[in-house]
């Protein structure tokens, strides 16, 4: 199906790839949907609900059928676009969707039951019986759901992130977005010119028509030199702009490397993150189908796509071709299918009175009314007519402007009854101008005007001078159009080609009163499908404006979202996969801990010692026992850099920590640390730690290890949305410290020896201190119940302090603990971490009710006043096993003793447990007025690990509760 004498391929150059498993060749510039149809193949998918065959429609990324799979070894991609992946060397591509063959698919019984699977039947439909969702619908549906396949494998592929700042960005590079580059770059200004195609020029490259004065694609190809001569213009092909956010910011997916067999050490994609102070937005048209009967058959291609295979790739894309349509701009497919001496069986088009001549059969006022063939176009239905012997059918019901960016910011599009089509309101993103085509602009020479003018009003907003330069001669008629959206059958009507979803489904919408187009979309599906409706919207838009009598301008559209075309989320999260996807954080005590053989867990995003195992220890008890131990009766030493710590500094920075916590700070005197707790603003716990006053107006805040990410981005948002008036300034430091836990009763002893001039703290009190001539920080804070200190130094010096802090416990009959003996410490003391605090709990719950400050504001201070989070909560307890079972488990449910263990009679759960060797098991949990009710034996169920016990409740406080050993 080539042509010997059309086409910017180069045919010097073969390439060969595998669909289906069978071998297919083309050339460089082809893309894989233009060697398939050289090579006579039109069925390449099946489409989503029905599996009806399906064809390539188009020649760019709007397409919604020839969606496949490319397999590389382990790696499966789904959802690979034909029209826009060019060819490469060595691909296997196979089609999707389907159960058997591509040819003979099972599940093609889907179309046979149609009828019963008309539009919103699941609303319906799976309602009943009750009992069939969760074992017939549900599984069927999960498995039926989604477009191809993924291996499971690890995505092997690399991304990149990049970002890039311009004056102005020019999106398209068509006779408009051309115009509008050389502009904006002769008047000085740093632009972007973006196109998502793999050569410059837009249309130009798929048309016949002259510029200036030579071929199209010949003076685009020149207007590409000049720009690439100019040092303050850059280049992207290859490139998608995706999506129009504030600022000037905008998302573009640039494919490096899917073009080439061997990628070597560039990446797949980059994701950049373009800001620019102005924009020029010329991403063109898009051609749109009529619905009639059968108009969804492979050979069925819009007219604008036969030409562009055509004159672009030298692919017919028919041997006996008819075309349908309603505008001027399918006589132009007419002239060049002719010209290259394509018989073109029947020229239809629906106005009576169409200026067209041509040595081809001529119907004026007449409809294609169906389609016979199921895997391929066979003959054609012409009223007045009759059957018409063909192998392809063009179709062209006019064009839409390409829109969507211009929505990205919530703008909405406006009728234009001149062109039948939406078109973008000015201002709908600042700092954009809409240019040629996507403004509704489709004659050639309009376009190069549009062009330069908007470029001009962009480089004029930015307090730049541009002349206007010559406008070169070209076509000039603007194409004119009578709307035609459906051709009246009895049959079905296809408009989203990919969704199955038709004419008489929308009808359907309508009439059981889903006549939003908001409505209609979700009971339907229409515009759901990977083209997310760039062919089939406006269609569907109409055919439902005619069902409710409404004016299409009335009806409106539906909401345009960035991406405007799929996004890799590999891409947008470039980095994130594999060892990227939770960076490793580790302490600078690491190398210490592992060769001291300590089994390193995850904490957050860090990696913490377990414990520390002596000789002679078999299990991870006795290693912990030992260090529980240890620290109660000497001195122990943890690394507790992974807390976070935010360093807070301003003239009202006290103002700021009121505001954050539920306590008073702006009291603290320097020298001072005091124990707080923030709330979320729905009022209820979000992190808990300590603040330290180094000096007047400066204070460090410490956050949990889990938390630590969560509480920046809580302080962000609240100095910037809530409370913009005070005058503060924050920085996370917790990488810029090493900071090490020394708890015991000998730890003054042991700090006496590191710091070169001790000080003599109370409890909760900080202050400088140097080691070695070092300058360090010292809180005298405790996470065990013991007096115990915290020792802070610049991170560089971590690891030798560590290891010179425990060879001093190590004399003093001390050492190193973990987080298991931490943990063990902590509940015997009824301190918190977030296996309490767990995003469900308020201040009441975990007994610090009387925190809450009633001389001030704070954030949450509102919503926790709410009846239901004051009266019968569930309340910080302990627990103490009295059973048989000794066993406790975190994650257990407490029951009355006499209450089958069923959820309507759970009165509570349990959170953290530990075995202390001085009390023996013992646990944290909440419990239905708990405080109530110590004394009180429960029974606790754990379910799933299959226990089963009695608990007494008691105070969650079970060694030392006056606290005198920390304050000692």
């Amino acid at each position: 199906m080539r042509h010997d004498t059309k086409g910017l391929i180069d045919r010097t150059q073969r390439r060969s790839f595998t669909f289906d498993g069978n071998s297919y060749s083309g050339f460089k510039g082809d893309t894989l949907a233009s060697t398939l149809l050289a090579n006579n193949v039109h069925l390449v998918g099946r489409s989503f609900k029905y599996h009806r065959p399906r064809g390539i429609m188009s020649d760019g990324t709007q397409d919604p059928n020839g969606l496949v799979e490319l397999h590389q070894g382990d790696q499966i991609t789904p959802n690979l676009r034909l029209t826009g992946q060019e060819l490469v060397n060595g691909l296997d591509i196979r089609s999707q969707n389907h159960l058997g063959s591509l040819d003979w698919d099972l599940l093609e019984l889907n179309d046979l039951l149609s009828p019963f699977l008309s539009a919103g039947f699941y609303y319906k439909t799976f309602m009943w019986p009750k009992a069939f969702w969760e074992k017939l619908y549900e599984p069927i549906i999960r498995r039926a759901a989604g477009l191809g396949r993924l291996s499971m494998a690890n995505n092997s592929d690399r991304y990149e992130k990049a970002f890039a700042f311009c004056d102005v960005l020019v999106i398209g590079s068509g006779p408009a977005g051309l115009m509008a580059a050389l502009t904006a770059a002769e008047a000085g200004a740093q632009v972007i010119l973006a196109e998502e195609d793999f050569i410059f020029g837009g249309r130009l490259n798929s048309e016949t028509y002259d510029v200036g004065g030579t071929s199209g694609h010949i003076w685009a190809a020149e207007q590409i030199a000049k720009l690439r001569e100019m040092d303050n213009v850059r280049l992207m092909k290859r490139t998608t702009i995706t999506g129009a956010y504030d600022g000037g910011t905008y998302a573009a997916v640039e494919r490096v490397s899917h073009h080439v067999a061997q990628s070597g050490d560039a990446p797949l994609e980059t994701f950049w993150r373009i800001t620019a102070r102005g924009c020029v937005y010329a991403a063109g048209a898009m051609e749109r189908p009529i619905a009639f009967q059968n108009n969804d058959r492979p050979g069925v291609i819009m007219a604008s796509a036969l030409r562009g295979y055509l004159n672009r790739y030298g692919v017919a894309a028919g041997k006996r071709v008819v075309l349908f349509g309603n505008n001027d701009d399918t006589f132009r497919t007419a002239h060049d299918l002719a010209a290259a001496g394509i018989h073109i069986a029947a020229y239809v088009d629906s106005r009576a009175d169409a200026d067209i001549t041509g040595d081809f059969p001529i119907y004026k006022g007449a409809h294609v009314t169906n389609v016979k063939g199921r895997k391929r176009v066979e003959a054609v239905t012409i009223t007045g007519a009759g059957d018409v012997m063909a192998d392809c059918l063009g179709v062209s019901g006019g064009y839409n402007p390409t829109v969507h960016l211009a929505c990205h910011m919530n703008g909405r599009p406006q009728w234009n009854e001149n062109i039948a089509a939406f078109i973008p309101t000015p201002n709908m993103v600042p700092g954009m101008e809409v240019a040629g085509a996507a403004g509704g602009t489709f004659s050639t020479h309009g376009c190069l005007k549009s062009g330069v003018f908007r470029a001009r009003e962009v480089l004029k907003a930015l307090g730049l001078e541009a002349r206007a330069p010559a406008i070169p001669k070209a076509d000039a008629l603007q194409t004119r159009i009578r709307p035609l959206w459906m051709v009246p059958c009895k049959g079905r009507a296809w408009l989203d080609f990919q969704n199955d979803v038709t004419v008489k489904d929308v009808k359907l919408a309508a009439q059981e009163n889903f006549k939003s187009v908001e409505h209609m979309k979700r009971y339907t599906t229409q515009g759901m499908a990977p083209d997310q409706g760039k062919n089939s919207n406006v269609n569907a838009l109409a055919v439902l404006a005619d069902a409710t009598g409404r004016g299409i301008a009335e009806t409106g559209t539906t909401t345009y979202r960035p991406p405007y075309t799929p996004v890799a989320i590999a891409a947008m999260g470039a980095h994130g996969q594999g060892a990227g996807f939770a960076p490793q954080r580790f302490t600078t005590s690491d190398k210490i801990s592992r060769d001291m053989n300590a089994p390193m867990i995850e904490a957050g995003l860090w990696y913490r010692p377990s414990y520390f195992p002596k000789d002679g220890e078999g299990h991870w008890r006795q290693s912990c026992d030992r260090e529980v131990a240890m620290v109660r009766s000497a001195v122990g030493v943890a690394d507790v850099s992974t807390l976070g710590k935010i360093d807070i500094q301003g003239p009202d920075a006290g103002a700021f920590l009121d505001f954050l916590y539920i306590n008073t700070f702006s009291t603290l005197k320097p020298g001072k640390v005091r124990y707080g707790l923030m709330l979320r603003e729905d009022g209820y716990v979000m992190d808990d730690g300590t603040t330290a006053c180094i000096a007047t107006n400066h204070y460090v805040m410490t956050t949990t290890t889990a938390a630590a990410g969560q509480v920046m981005r809580h302080l962000e948002f609240v100095s910037q949305c809530l409370r913009p008036d005070l005058d503060v300034q924050f920085i996370s430091v917790t990488e810029q410290w090493a900071q090490f836990a020394v708890a015991g009763p000998k730890s003054r002893d042991l700090l006496a020896q590191v710091l070169d001039e001790p000080p003599d703290l109370p409890f909760m009190g900080c202050g400088e201190v140097s080691v070695g001539g070092i300058k360090a920080r010292l809180f005298r804070i405790s996470f065990s119940g013991e007096h115990a200190y915290e020792l802070a130094v610049p991170a560089r010096y971590g690891e030798s302090l560590f290891k010179g802090v425990l060879d001093k416990a190590d004399a003093l009959g001390g050492g190193a603990y973990g987080m298991e003996a931490l943990n063990v410490m902590r509940v015997e003391k009824g301190f918190l971490t977030h296996s309490e605090i767990d995003g469900r709990v308020t201040a009441g719950d975990i007994g610090m009710g009387a925190m809450m400050s009633e001389g001030k504001d704070f954030i949450g201070k509102t919503a926790a006043q709410r009846p239901g989070l004051l009266e019968d909560r569930e309340e910080l307890v302990g627990l103490k096993p009295v059973g048989a079972v000794k066993e406790l488990n975190a994650g257990a449910f407490l029951f009355a003793v006499e209450d089958d263990p069923i959820r309507e009679t759970q009165q509570g759960y349990t959170t953290s447990v530990a075995f202390s060797p001085e009390l023996g098991m013992i646990g944290l949990g909440f419990l239905k007025n708990g405080r109530e009710r110590h004394g009180e034996v429960l029974k606790l169920v754990d379910h799933m690990r299959q226990v089963t016990t009695r608990v007494e409740i008691c105070h969650p406080v079970f060694l030392d509760p006056e606290g005198s050993k920390a304050r000692d």
